[in-house]
């Protein structure tokens, strides 16, 4: 996302600064200042990152660790995702930053809904990462105030774009080669949001002044089914779909064995969001549609991710 969002900046006429990790993947844009920094907790030094900086956008983060072998996961998530945050935070107050657009996560709500989810739901994050956002968010709240400077909270759902990693590359890969997917009797619905989209929101948050101090969801504004989803990738692609009938209990029991739970809970679970707090109250609309952020994605796993066959 840094990428994008470092375009969309520049164009906008910010002069921005990307502070990145040591041996990250972010690629140079043209007009922005890179510094490289270590690992991200409680004792990183931003100072010259936040040097002249009138707002922060804070995306960095412990993200989903599949095969995670450190001894206690939750506390590894609160170094980076909680103490890193607020160390950033205080260092940004003490900076002059105006305002401090963090990025969380729709797993604050939970990670699966018959009606959706809004930002005034009780959060109810399920793994550790969800858990990790949660307390930053509140703390940053609650310090807010105290530190005199704006916080925005953003909770995306899945977001998708050229650079997707995880399930979303893994989904596209198998649609590419043809592969049957026991997934054509799952009705579910999936809130997304492109990248684009993320990033319009963003650059809007950061000059609106009724986002000052709110919390807001946010997606393409489209829910998908998993099968639907499948169809419009291979009509991108110009394949085939090949999905066949299986239960979804069947496949949570197959997925469960294999050690797959939480990948086919993602499948075949429903997860949506209400994001009308953010449309009504900063009249923002997603400039692009579902169907183009698709075809964007494949376009770059076509020409781009060089997939192995």
């Amino acid at each position: 996302m840094g990428n994008a969002l470092s375009k969309r900046l520049i164009a906008d006429g910010w002069a921005v600064t990307g502070a990145i990790r040591r041996g990250g993947t972010f690629k140079s844009v043209e007009g922005v200042s890179l510094l490289e920094i270590g690992d991200i907790d409680n004792n990183t030094d931003w100072k010259m990152a936040l040097k002249g900086i009138d707002a922060v956008v804070h995306a960095a983060a412990r993200v989903h660790v599949l095969k995670d072998t450190v001894a206690d996961p939750l506390e590894a998530y609160r170094s980076v995702n909680v103490n890193g945050t607020m160390n950033l935070a205080h260092q940004a107050a003490a900076a002059g930053v105006r305002r401090f657009i963090f990025l969380s996560s729709i797993k604050v709500n939970g990670e699966e809904n018959s009606v959706e989810y809004r930002e005034t739901d009780k959060p109810a994050p399920l793994d550790s990462y969800g858990i990790s956002k949660m307390e930053a968010e509140n703390k940053l709240r609650k310090t807010a105030p105290e530190m005199g400077m704006e916080v925005v909270i953003l909770r995306p759902p899945l977001i998708y774009g050229p650079g997707v990693r995880a399930n979303f590359l893994k989904l596209l890969k198998a649609v590419d080669r043809g592969l049957p997917l026991p997934l054509a009797s799952i009705n579910n619905r999936r809130s997304m949001i492109y990248v684009e989209n993320l990033v319009d929101a963003i650059a809007l948050c950061l000059r609106h002044p009724k986002a000052a101090d709110q919390t807001f969801l946010l997606s393409d504004g489209e829910n998908l089914s998993t099968p639907d989803l499948i169809h419009r990738i291979a009509t991108a692609l110009g394949k085939k779909k090949r999905l066949i009938p299986l239960t979804p209990i069947i496949l949570d029991i197959l997925a469960r064995v294999v050690g797959k739970g939480q990948m086919a809970s993602r499948l075949t679970g429903s997860l949506t969001l209400d994001d009308s707090k953010i449309r009504r109250e900063l009249g923002w609309n997603p400039p692009f549609t579902i169907g183009h952020g698709i075809a964007k994605t494949v376009s770059w796993y076509k020409h781009d991710c060089k997939p192995t066959r």
